[in-house]
């Protein structure tokens, strides 16, 4: 979105690209990489080298995992072939050409996908909630569980709150790079917990993106999520709390947690180890 590139002609959502605008939103990938590397080392004892994303979208994740040294490899699954194709040109080729060798993007479904054992398996940004029965979620848990080491550790993240239920929307601006962030709960079904997302992207010049992207998923709560981990195989499903700063806000801290606490709205991990 830059001056230089922009078409003076075109408003600002016309000469946005919808990937730098979700990843600038939602995504933080040196505190991700991190927090998995600080976790992985307290679990195990040593350090993860060989670390697969499924869900990867433009895998940035797996490009800064990457970025640790020449020892560390990574692995990306996405079903989509133009995401990756984005990931491969605006990501994988801004890495040196060294770590660049140790990206490998493969276009499959999670389900059915065959890789390298790896140390530690990311499934981020609700990606896995597209499975909206125990019988599906249960068995990509267990293809998670086959596609790790003896020891690996599997990350997934969630969300909840009696407000993730409500059918709004919430706006968070970003006024360094001029647009607003729209997460739009849609349609919300507590029968099914059926729930359908979009996010929007709003301008400073008005104009907007409506709907870029779109996902439809059931809400699964904690205690399900770690049922269907222990059932799956894993031998432990821990859930990673945000702490609190000292006005009550989320500190980017996350630590096991077996109560939580009663939030309106949170995000949490859960991490599995094998």
């Amino acid at each position: 979105m830059s001056a230089k590139s922009a078409n003076k002609n075109q408003t600002m959502a016309q000469n946005a690209d919808i990937h730098e605008l979700y990843e600038l939103s939602v995504q933080n990938v040196e505190n991700e990489v991190e927090f998995m590397q600080t976790t992985f080392k307290s679990l195990t004892g040593r350090t993860a080298y060989l670390f697969r994303e499924d869900f990867c979208g433009t895998a940035s994740a797996a490009c800064q995992w990457v970025r640790q040294g020449k020892e560390y490899q990574a692995i990306g699954v996405d079903i989509e072939p133009s995401v990756l194709e984005w990931g491969r040109k605006n990501r994988i080729s801004k890495l040196d050409t060294e770590d660049q060798a140790r990206v490998s993007l493969i276009e499959s479904d999670v389900m059915t996908v065959e890789t390298p054992k790896a140390d530690l398996l990311a499934a981020f940004n609700f990606s896995y909630f597209i499975f909206d029965t125990r019988e599906s979620l249960r068995t990509y848990f267990k293809c998670a569980y086959e596609a790790i080491k003896d020891d690996g550790v599997f990350f997934c993240d969630m969300f909840g709150g009696p407000e993730a239920q409500e059918e709004t929307k919430e706006k968070t601006r970003h006024k360094k790079h001029g647009f607003s962030y729209i997460w739009h709960q849609a349609r919300f079904h507590p029968v099914t917990n059926f729930i359908r997302c979009h996010i929007h992207f709003k301008f400073k010049d008005g104009s907007k993106i409506k709907k870029a992207f779109t996902y439809e998923w059931r809400l699964w709560s904690a205690p399900e999520l770690r049922e269907l981990l222990l059932e799956a195989g894993f031998r432990k499903a821990t859930v990673y709390w945000e702490g609190e700063d000292e006005d009550g806000e989320g500190n980017g801290e996350f630590a096991p947690d077996e109560n939580g606490e009663a939030d309106l709205a949170w995000i949490a991990y859960i991490i599995a180890e094998k």
